[in-house]
């Protein structure tokens, strides 16, 4: 398994591990949350209670936290993380896609924050003071540079149904648009995943050389 990877998946494992102990601590701290929140608001019972605030370093530590209710959530991202992430990692080398894939995570962050902000900073949308997390994002980056790199090549869906991965990066793209405009996926960060696949994809075609960039290819891939 490429280094990469295995240290993500490492890290990733052992974070949820420790939420599962001090989950409100490190989500307080390290989860994404909206910024320009008041410092305190009514809670249950009409208590007024501390706000979790934004801090920059949310915008990386956000996608190495999930849900300690269950393991499904870091389970479906881990499996995609390794499932795409191996084949990119082995395309990139280890350093170049360390760095395409924090640049997937920081895109991600800064869109959903943007998304989730709006409505304190500039009264767009229902305000909602909920934190962000997991790797989605950033795994959606990956998926991004797998359908660029190899468009053709058939992803199982539910293992069975074979789709080019250039159809199912565009489809999953219309559909986190679609839940994302509409709000009909409440508690799934669906421009995180935008902002993932965008940065991934224009990274990717940029170290390629192609539109929307320079014409004059820049690497072998």
């Amino acid at each position: 398994m490429p280094p990469v990877i295995k240290n993500l998946l490492i890290l990733n494992a052992l974070l949820w591990l420790a939420e599962v102990t001090f989950a409100e601590v490190l989500i307080e701290w390290f989860a994404l949350w909206p910024f320009g929140t008041p410092d305190l608001a009514r809670g249950p019972g009409g208590a007024l209670v501390a706000v979790p605030q934004f801090y920059p370093w949310q915008l990386v530590t956000s996608a190495f936290l999930h849900s300690p209710s269950g393991f499904g959530h870091i389970l479906f991202n881990m499996f995609g993380l390794w499932m795409f992430g191996m084949r990119i990692e082995n395309t990139l080398g280890s350093r170049r896609f360390l760095f395409f894939y924090l640049a997937c995570v920081l895109g991600a962050s800064a869109l959903q924050l943007l998304v989730i902000s709006a409505p304190f900073l500039f009264g767009i949308g229902t305000p909602s003071i909920v934190p962000t997390l997991g790797a989605s994002g950033g795994v959606l980056g990956v998926l991004a540079a797998f359908g660029l790199l190899f468009p053709d090549e058939p992803i199982y869906l539910y293992f069975f149904v074979p789709i080019p991965a250039k159809w199912l990066v565009l489809g999953m793209a219309a559909l986190d648009l679609y839940a994302g405009v509409s709000g009909t996926q409440a508690g799934v960060a669906n421009f995180a995943h935008i902002g993932g696949l965008v940065t991934g994809a224009l990274l990717i075609q940029f170290w390629r050389g192609r539109f929307p960039f320079s014409a004059r290819r820049r690497s072998a891939y």
